[in-house]
């Protein structure tokens, strides 16, 4: 009797697993803007990537409007520019749009080409003091352009500074990006990298020399 109970309850059979949706990689989405013009598409591209792109103009820009527009700038390039960006390429598209909005920084600072004196009332009282620290120990191998461009002190300090210059400390101190990633960002050799780079630190250690 009990063997006849037990075989009369229900059976429970398993539910299938609940399939799980897979969002679209950044290559199939550049596709569909190329292929069908899915505005949808690029829109969900501007979403992943725009906080990044944000960064990095927010490392040579500090008012937000002007952050704003080196976002809409190196979007709106990548958009027209999309049958430039391989699927087989090794670098994300992630790096592709970087590369776009260091281009507009570096076009932007061009522009403005601007020197700005910069003098000990610009900058508050306890970063004077670090700066003259921080310039006292040099000879112990201190990097102190480096910390100087790291800390919020580069849109005071680097204003006086070439393009070029602020953009490659930018790369290698704020981003810590390497000499040959600058390379491949800029279009410039290694080499011409390396000497900017040594131009860059030697002009911002003039600047610095004015706090003491």
């Amino acid at each position: 009797m009990d063997e006849m109970a037990d075989s009369s309850e229900p059976i429970k059979l398993e539910q299938p697993p609940e399939r799980v949706a897979v969002e679209p990689s950044d290559v199939e989405l550049v596709a569909r803007v190329r292929d069908t013009g899915d505005d949808s598409a690029f829109e969900e591209l501007f979403n992943r990537h725009r906080r990044r792109t944000a960064l990095i103009a927010s490392r040579f820009f500090r008012q937000r409007e002007q952050v704003e527009e080196i976002v809409q700038e190196s979007f709106t390039k990548a958009y027209f520019a999309l049958n430039d960006f391989s699927n087989q390429q090794e670098a994300s598209f992630a790096a592709w749009i970087a590369r776009i909005a260091y281009n507009c920084c570096y076009d932007e600072l061009r522009r403005k080409r601007r020197r700005q004196e910069t003098t000990l009332s610009d900058v508050s009282e306890e970063d004077t003091e670090w700066l003259k620290e921080s310039l006292r120990a040099v000879e112990a191998g201190s990097d102190v352009e480096g910390e100087a461009v790291a800390r919020d002190l580069a849109d005071k300090l680097l204003a006086r500074l070439s393009a070029e210059d602020r953009m490659v400390l930018v790369m290698l101190d704020a981003e810590e990006m390497s000499v040959s990633e600058i390379a491949e960002v800029t279009g410039w050799s290694v080499s011409k990298v390396k000497v900017r780079a040594h131009r860059a630190r030697a002009s911002l250690r003039r600047v610095l020399q004015r706090f003491l």
